[in-house]
């Protein structure tokens, strides 16, 4: 009998994770999660692409976020992200026909660098 299933730190599929709502620490909604980016080299989640749908007046640009900044809420079945409004409103984005070129380590580093958070490869 397998006694893993179901515990805290379990796998889930991407594509659970995609369309889940994105919250702040107060749990008001942010926007939801359109993607997720995967390193290959080392399989971890390098990046929740988000689409923050017209907060702050800010369109539907989308948002490459360290997967790392979220925190999953069991609860309430989303993700909070704990970056000030202010951050975010300055945040590097792009849209959904003008993809950055994720191989280019400075534009990794940078984007890491902006949200305060290690890099994956680290």
């Amino acid at each position: 009998m397998n006694h893993l299933h179901g515990f805290l730190n379990s796998p889930i599929k991407a594509s659970s994770i995609i369309g889940t709502d994105v919250v702040d620490p107060k749990n008001e909604s942010l926007g939801d999660i359109k993607e997720i980016v995967i390193d290959p080299s080392s399989g971890r989640v390098a990046y929740a692409v988000v689409s923050f749908g017209g907060f702050l007046g800010m369109g539907e640009k989308l948002f490459a976020i360290p997967f790392g900044s979220f925190k999953y809420q069991f609860d309430g079945n989303n993700y909070v992200l704990d970056v000030p409004k202010d951050v975010l409103k300055a945040a590097p984005g792009f849209d959904a026909d003008h993809w950055p070129s994720m191989a280019d380590e400075q534009w990794n580093r940078d984007v890491h660098a902006y949200y305060d958070r290690p890099p994956f490869w680290m």
